[in-house]
């Protein structure tokens, strides 16, 4: 990166946007071919940043960078860093989810001889990918969500009931729990 600032080859965009009452300074800056690591084989990446600062005080209030296989460009450059930073924001909500939300990735799964850590981290991947396909495909799993309300209530119910009672299907460990609640009307949580 300093080889291709000193020689010209990163180039920047600047613009100014309202927040409120304050200005916000966007530079934007990036340059291309830089190799992932040394060696002559290294893949070429384009890297790319932001940084935001408030224009009344100079405060750095964001800042990021990013490489990536496409090609930044000014024309494009804003709309790169936007993507970059919502596919950050998603990583990191998904993440906090399968920390926070009764799947406890923060778990350090790093016993036994083998492969557990994996294994264990595959079940929760799995357990976290069932729940986000019933959310947006089962009825009865949107109502009882909905009744229910956060996750970890939703999870005390499932293990206290799978402590006492067998349920011949998923089907049939929904219906029950929605039983209480048949008397309300079903709404569509979408």
């Amino acid at each position: 990166m300093d080889y291709a600032e000193k020689i010209g080859e990163v180039y920047s965009f600047h613009e100014r946007r309202r927040h409120g009452r304050d200005w916000h300074d966007y530079h934007y800056r990036w340059t291309y071919h830089l190799p992932l690591r040394d060696g002559s084989a290294a893949l070429n990446t384009h890297w790319f940043e932001v940084t935001v600062t408030r224009r009344s005080d100079g405060q750095v209030l964001f800042h990021n960078d990013w490489i990536t296989d496409l090609f930044p460009q000014a024309d494009n450059i804003v709309e790169l860093v936007s993507v970059a930073r919502s596919r950050w924001k998603t990583e990191n909500e998904n993440h906090n989810t399968l920390k926070t939300q009764g799947y406890h990735l923060e778990h350090n799964f790093g016993h036994g001889d083998h492969h557990l850590a994996t294994f264990l981290l595959t079940l929760n991947l799995l357990a976290f990918l069932f729940h986000t396909v019933l959310q947006l495909l089962d009825e009865s799993y949107q109502r009882i969500r909905l009744l229910l309300g956060a996750r970890r209530c939703f999870f005390s119910h499932l293990r206290t009931l799978t402590t006492y009672f067998v349920f011949d299907s998923w089907q049939h460990l929904l219906d029950f729990m929605l039983e209480p609640f048949d008397s309300l009307p079903a709404t569509n949580s979408s």
